[in-house]
């Protein structure tokens, strides 16, 4: 299996940097190869506009998924964005590793989104959901969250964190074709001490071990 993480987080020291460490680790000594996008160590653009594109098929006028299309026949994706398409293309299993800040992904992730999910490559002509041009694929989440698990329920101040997941789990992997993967999460990282983080990190690795038996996200067809 062919694993890719992309990894959103700007400190090297973070708890997301120690999953993102212990999934590599993990997934390795199963036998799995495994590519790590670093988007802040890459310092990975994350503006989607012209730039995307080595020439367009009207200049006068930017229509992102008519250039998309454009690029996705002509091979005309800048070098950036063709790298990270390649390795999208390539994976079996897609982590998207992040911390949740003000209830959704870090810029940089959906940035990351913006510009590799090309129409085209990702989806079009009729492939989304059952029929996605991704299929086959699978793709979950794993992201730490500040606050304790108590905030983050049905009567919590935040609700479940699978309801905030929504349009990443309903809108990008399922729309795509992908089997969303339940997601991974820490609660609170930041408020326990160093034993508590230590288990924390085993508990990912027996979830990363144990993908197969992991619960699947309803779509729909």
């Amino acid at each position: 299996m062919r694993a890719l993480i992309v990894h959103a987080h700007p400190e090297p020291a973070s708890f997301n940097a120690a999953m993102t460490a212990r999934a590599g680790e993990t997934l390795r000594s199963l036998g799995h190869e495994v590519v790590v996008s670093d988007l802040y160590r890459m310092g990975f653009d994350p503006v989607s506009d012209r730039r995307n594109f080595l020439e367009m098929a009207d200049p006068a006028y930017l229509k992102l998924q008519a250039e998309e299309l454009h690029a996705s026949a002509k091979a005309g994706f800048a070098p950036d964005v063709q790298a990270e398409i390649d390795r999208l293309l390539a994976c079996d299993l897609l982590i998207l590793q992040f911390p949740i800040w003000w209830l959704g992904m870090p810029a940089i992730l959906k940035g990351w989104i913006d510009r590799v999910f090309a129409c085209g490559m990702a989806y079009g002509g009729g492939r989304y959901f059952s029929k996605g041009a991704l299929r086959g694929k699978r793709a979950m989440c794993a992201l730490t969250v500040g606050g304790p698990r108590a905030v983050y329920s049905a009567t919590g101040l935040y609700d479940e964190v699978e309801q905030i997941l929504f349009p990443i789990h309903r809108g990008l992997f399922g729309f795509t074709g992908m089997t969303a993967l339940e997601p991974f999460v820490v609660y609170g990282p930041n408020r326990m001490e160093q034993d508590a983080r230590r288990a924390e990190l085993d508990r990912f690795a027996r979830h990363l071990e144990h993908l197969d038996t992991a619960r699947i996200l309803p779509m729909p067809a």
